[in-house]
């Protein structure tokens, strides 16, 4: 299982500062995105995922050249989220140096434009899915009908083209139950966001069988150590 240190973006900063020896005392806070991204690289991250929070809120990146900066010091895939629902968007995404996009729950209400993303970023593109239940009961969904199930929402991704998701949970634990149902029912990747604050919870996580776990504040703040958590991954 991968695991991805995220970065979130806000006014071309990390919105959490990364100190990983703030318990000792030791070594230097930064809060610049390409620092942070070059530190994990250097330990072994496979990928960087970046999460545009101005970009989220305005509906299209805001943070390209901090996106720009991150890849140009790193040699791993960039994946971008927040902002990124169109094809212009991921276009823009992509200029700045972004080689992965996330696209956002909505994309499953808009076939069309699902289409024209994959056109532009095919196998590099994600689908963001918020998997707890009354999350997905009360999403603003444009259809008729009752909500659909997660199951449902996956399988109809999937058949559309969809070979990546990502789950985010917030703060709650992922039910592992559930991933591991999606992990054996479909051919696709899936990284658990989310709800992950130490190592016990990382080894739950790798346990149902998903591709990735993306790791933020529980490793930009040191709660977890990234070389402990490779370990505990492998």
């Amino acid at each position: 299982m991968q695991v991805i240190p995220a970065i979130d973006l806000e006014n071309g900063r990390s919105r959490i500062v990364y100190w990983p020896g703030a318990g000792a005392g030791i070594g230097t806070p930064t809060d610049r995105p390409d620092r942070i991204a070059e530190r994990f690289v250097a330990l072994g991250a496979p990928v960087v995922h970046v999460v545009d929070f101005d970009g989220a809120r305005s509906g299209a990146p805001v943070n390209l050249a901090a996106i720009g900066a991150i890849a140009s010091k790193v040699a791993v895939p960039l994946q971008v989220a927040g902002g990124v629902d169109g094809p212009d968007e991921i276009r823009l995404a992509f200029a700045a140096g972004a080689t992965r996009v996330v696209l956002g729950m909505g994309i499953v209400d808009r076939p069309e434009d699902l289409r024209a993303c994959l056109e532009v970023a095919g196998d590099w593109l994600a689908v963001g899915l918020d998997p707890r239940p009354d999350r997905l009961a009360t999403f603003p969904w444009r259809r008729s009908g009752p909500p659909p199930t997660l199951d449902a929402v996956v399988s109809e991704l999937v058949g559309q083209g969809v070979a990546r998701f990502v789950l985010s949970h917030g703060g709650a634990e992922p039910d592992g139950q559930r991933t591991s149902s999606l992990v054996r029912s479909y051919d696709a990747d899936f990284l658990v966001a989310g709800g992950v604050h130490d190592l016990d919870g990382l080894r739950r996580v790798r346990d149902t069988g998903v591709a990735g776990v993306i790791l933020g504040e529980a490793l930009l703040s040191g709660a977890i150590d990234y070389p402990a958590a490779l370990e505990a991954a492998a």
